[in-house]
């Protein structure tokens, strides 16, 4: 028995320098990008990159989100005003837009980018001009979570950046399968009914085909406007009909905007479920409504909206890890409440927990 273990550890042991060793001698090759390279983007026109971009004008501010998160900010030559992140990007010329009728054309032409990563919110027309100069336009367009994974993959493809892509796209992944294995699971009354509003005068949400209704549905909710198709205006007294138990807003201007005050001081909502029970939230509309990889974070925000029961832990107020809840950290959860992170019970956990 005893020669029967030795030979197991002494063949366990040559396995363990095997695996080792083997990838220093023989190291994976990731296979680069082969060019000219053609594909069909989502206008549905074939598209041929005749090598690696070296110079990258971007159309919208997902788009300028998705080339940094590749590397390729060096690469990158045009943005729009509004491509505000990460910061690094506010220093790149601006080129207008994104909306169509905004952008400098001739500015872009000047430029003569080797490759322009364009948007569905810049319109065909323009597409179509910038091609007519002969520059190569690639148009993406996502409404969903899989159609983000799918389009940094398909810009790591066009920009010789295949592993960068697969790296952030399996992670991001990730952190979306965390989520949906708490809520997948869950029965219809268990599922919130779930409204949103980006602005007021008159009232403005989103249906299906958007961000907001699947990262909704992914966080264990249920859209109360799931049967209107993209952003539409509805009326107020369909809000209150539709009774919603969690409302998240996403005006511009956060908490300081005139939709966010209109949202908890209107006199018509006050008796919605969600008024009642403290259950108005702040999204930041750049995580849930931009098509790029802080999408996850909306996803994970909204999760600890809809279910503060699987998502929500008040000990992550302990940032200093010292298993204590000081004043500055109750003091913080007190902010955050006020400007619409969490809500009032959530608050009340934490301070409970400073006071022992």
């Amino acid at each position: 028995m005893k020669r029967i273990e030795k030979k197991f550890g002494v063949l366990g042991s040559l396995l363990l320098v095997l695996a080792l060793v083997v990838p220093a001698l023989f190291p994976l090759t990731i296979l680069a990008t082969s060019y000219p390279l053609t594909l069909t983007d989502d206008f549905g026109t074939e598209v041929t990159i005749e090598e690696v971009p070296d110079s990258i004008v971007s159309l919208a501010p997902s788009n300028t989100e998705i080339l940094f998160a590749l590397g390729l900010g060096d690469k990158v030559v045009g943005v729009t005003p509004y491509c505000d992140y990460p910061p690094e990007a506010q220093g790149k010329e601006k080129i207008g837009g994104p909306w169509g009728g905004s952008i400098d054309v001739e500015k872009i032409v000047a430029l003569d980018p080797d490759f322009i990563l364009a948007a569905d919110i810049n319109g065909e027309d323009v597409v179509i001009a910038l091609r007519d100069y002969g520059l190569t336009v690639f148009a993406i367009q996502s409404t969903d979570l899989e159609d983000v994974l799918h389009d940094i993959n398909t810009v790591g493809q066009i920009t010789d950046t295949e592993a960068e892509a697969s790296a952030l796209t399996a992670e991001m992944q990730g952190r979306i399968d965390a989520v949906t294995a708490k809520t997948a699971g869950l029965s219809p009354s268990e599922r919130p009914r779930t409204f949103h509003i980006c602005y007021h005068d008159p009232i403005w949400t989103a249906g299906q085909d958007t961000f907001i209704n699947d990262l909704i549905v992914k966080a264990g909710g249920v859209n109360i406007f799931a049967d209107l198709e993209g952003y539409q205006s509805v009326d107020i007294e369909t809000v209150i009909a539709r009774d919603p138990e969690v409302i998240i807003v996403t005006a511009m201007g956060g908490t300081s905007s005139g939709t966010w005050e209109w949202v908890n001081t209107e006199p018509r909502l006050a008796t919605v479920s969600a008024r009642e029970n403290g259950r108005v939230y702040f999204a930041e509309s750049n995580w849930v409504e931009r098509s790029g990889p802080r999408i996850v974070d909306g996803l994970e925000q909204v999760a600890k909206y809809i279910h503060p029961d699987l998502f929500f832990d008040p000990w992550d107020y302990d940032l200093d890890d010292n298993e204590v809840i000081s004043k500055s950290e109750a003091v913080k959860s007190v902010q955050d409440y006020f400007n619409g992170l969490i809500a009032k019970a959530q608050t009340v956990q934490v301070i409970m927990l400073y006071f022992g």
